[in-house]
């Protein structure tokens, strides 16, 4: 699990205990409380889950930096945005696109529209890196409605590697992923994809 669950998980746990103990001391009623806080105790572990993953490790490939489904991809001139969606469901640690040296971290306050809204890409409150490698490409962690918190895991100048972990956003989400225009994207509208594991582009080389 990742590492922010405790902050979460903890107090649950100490509520869960201690309605239980009134339950089976006082009154029965407490118990109802007890199972409803347990149950959101499950939840919380279950979307803080950090799965170990096998990385994709060619050079020839940019992979998803999230776990979601493609909701859009743009194309202009300098390239091409792939935007996908987190739902509360999916893992929302976030893993590098490609290896290198992040030169760029930054943080852009914003707004909390819904994360499927386009005008999220702008507007709302976001982390956004850039990392050179083989290519250079920029991401942007972007809070939703939900999602109010997006923890970065690195720093401006930091060397990754594929698939390193980057960064958490708490709850539902987005991520934007700008690919040049001389990559080769696979993915398409629609695709379910993991961090790490599902390839968007190819570089050709």
């Amino acid at each position: 699990m990742a590492k922010d669950v405790y902050k979460f998980l903890i107090p649950l746990l100490g509520l869960f205990l201690l309605f239980s103990a009134l339950g089976m001391w006082t009154h029965s009623l407490f118990l109802i409380p007890a199972i409803l806080i347990f149950m959101l105790s499950v939840f919380v572990a279950y979307f803080f889950r950090d799965p170990e993953r096998k990385i994709v490790l060619d050079n020839s490939s940019i992979v998803s930096p999230v776990d979601g489904k493609v909701v859009n991809i743009e194309q202009n001139e300098d390239g091409c945005r792939i935007s996908i969606f987190l739902s509360v469901f999916n893992v929302h640690v976030n893993r590098a696109p490609i290896g290198g040296e992040i030169i760029l971290q930054q943080y852009k306050p914003g707004k909390f529209l819904v994360a499927w809204d386009e005008r999220a890409s702008v507007e709302n409150e976001q982390v956004q890196m850039t990392f050179e490698g083989i290519r250079t490409i920029r991401i942007s962690l972007i809070a939703g409605i939900i999602a109010r918190r997006i923890i970065p895991y690195t720093k401006q100048g930091d060397e990754v590697a594929k698939g390193d972990r980057i960064a958490l956003i708490r709850f539902g989400s987005r991520a934007d992923v700008f690919i040049p225009s001389d990559c080769t994207i696979v993915a398409a509208e629609g695709d379910q994809v993991k961090g790490g594991l599902s390839v968007l582009a190819l570089t050709g080389e």
